[in-house]
């Protein structure tokens, strides 16, 4: 096989303003850990928020200099197709200089139809399940709790949302997931296992430390919850579960996250417990971490919730179910139940709650490998994504990894 000596060159094209907060922050640090990892990154963003390392070159799409084109100005749709089709001209005058194509959600069609006339491999991120999934999931778990979400709430259906994402599906060579719970929402709709590539998501060891964690000696036990708190996330399981359990009667259940419209006032009762204290949204979310013995992410669909990975680095013990995306294993590193089984999750607190010695033990399991699940080792990963997905495309153009 003939190999490519030089650097993989990656264009990276994402329409929203890199480095703000969410999807926005891991398109940030999936940059960041691409440059570290040795990748040759020209980075196509709505805007950029955050510095990059030097050695990226960043060419935004919907800004000069701090003059930004607002999304609400144009709507977001018209936004993103702007950005779409501008990265595809670029794309087009760069013929014989790029690798590969990484493309984002809703912004990429055009790109990829460049790409694929070039015969330039691409890959498109998927930070959630498959959108038909997830929008049905999102959909049943409102009916089941009694709540409506706003229309344009990025959950609710939307059916031309849809139909952009399926056709970027199809024209994309390989879908990148970032949990094997992703892939299985793609494999339950047909797609071929060779077409999504497994990821990986991380956290900043700087920010989530164990470092002054709080020792749990004397003290009740701590849960906590963090995220969105709408009904996707399964906030009303874990209450039902904390409520069940006797962790309650001397422990505390933190929630740092603000409310979908109506879901507050659908768990009022269970909110206003004695044991239960509502945050609000926080930046503090590491030092919170550091002082709890748990994150309980009891979610229907998600893709991989970066609070996991940064528990982790925390020394935060997972309990999660098995659609949250967490990267970890029952009963080594972590407490895993079925969606929706409050039962389950009940015997699991209860069971930590009175073994702390198995908390001990998760929690040492949980941080001996935490180094796996940096954003500098996802960087890795992600560029060896690369390479098997241009190894795919032509095996004689596959790129050496050393």
């Amino acid at each position: 096989m003939t190999h490519c000596s030089h650097r993989v060159r990656v264009l990276y094209s994402f329409p929203h303003k890199l480095g703000a907060d969410r999807i926005c922050y891991t398109a940030w640090q999936q940059v960041n850990g691409l440059a570290a990892a040795g990748a040759d990154v020209l980075v196509c963003c709505g805007a950029l928020l955050r510095a990059v390392p030097v050695d990226v070159r960043v060419d935004p799409t919907l800004s000069i200099g701090p003059l930004r084109i607002p999304p609400k100005l144009l709507g977001s749709n018209r936004a993103f197709a702007l950005h779409d089709y501008i990265v595809s001209k670029r794309l087009e005058a760069m013929q014989g200089q790029v690798d590969i194509v990484h493309t984002w959600p809703l912004g990429a069609a055009l790109t990829l139809k460049t790409a694929a006339r070039l015969d330039i491999p691409t890959v498109l991120e998927r930070p959630n399940a498959h959108t038909q999934f997830a929008m049905d999931a999102v959909r049943l778990e409102c009916e089941r709790v009694g709540v409506v979400l706003p229309a344009n709430h990025e959950h609710s259906h939307n059916s031309a949302k849809l139909r952009i994402e399926e056709e970027e599906y199809r024209l994309a060579d390989r879908l990148l997931c970032p949990s094997d719970f992703v892939v299985g929402t793609f494999l339950e709709k047909g797609f071929p296992r060779d077409k999504l590539q497994r990821t990986q998501y991380g956290f900043d060891p700087l920010v989530c430390h164990p470092n002054g964690r709080a020792r749990n000696v004397g003290r009740g036990f701590t849960m906590m919850f963090v995220g969105g708190c709408a009904p996707r996330k399964g906030l009303h399981y874990a209450l039902h579960a904390w409520l069940a359990s006797p962790a309650h009667i001397d422990g505390t259940f933190l929630i740092a996250g603000a409310f979908v419209p109506g879901y507050a006032e659908k768990l009022n009762d269970m909110l206003r417990h004695s044991s239960v204290r509502v945050l609000g949204h926080r930046k503090d979310v590491p030092d919170l971490m550091r002082t709890a013995d748990m994150l309980v992410l009891p979610t229907v669909e998600e893709g991989s919730a970066l609070v996991t990975y940064e528990a982790r680095g925390c020394g935060c013990v997972l309990l999660v179910s098995d659609a949250a995306g967490a990267v970890c294993t029952h009963m080594e590193d972590a407490l895993v139940h079925h969606v929706g089984d409050v039962e389950t999750l009940t015997q699991h607190i209860t069971l930590l709650h009175r073994n702390r010695s198995l908390l001990e033990r998760l929690r040492a399991g949980s941080l001996s490998t935490a180094s796996q699940l940096t954003w500098s080792m996802a960087g890795v990963k992600l560029l060896q994504a690369y390479r098997d997905t241009i190894a795919a495309r032509s095996p004689a153009l596959a790129i050496r990894t050393d």
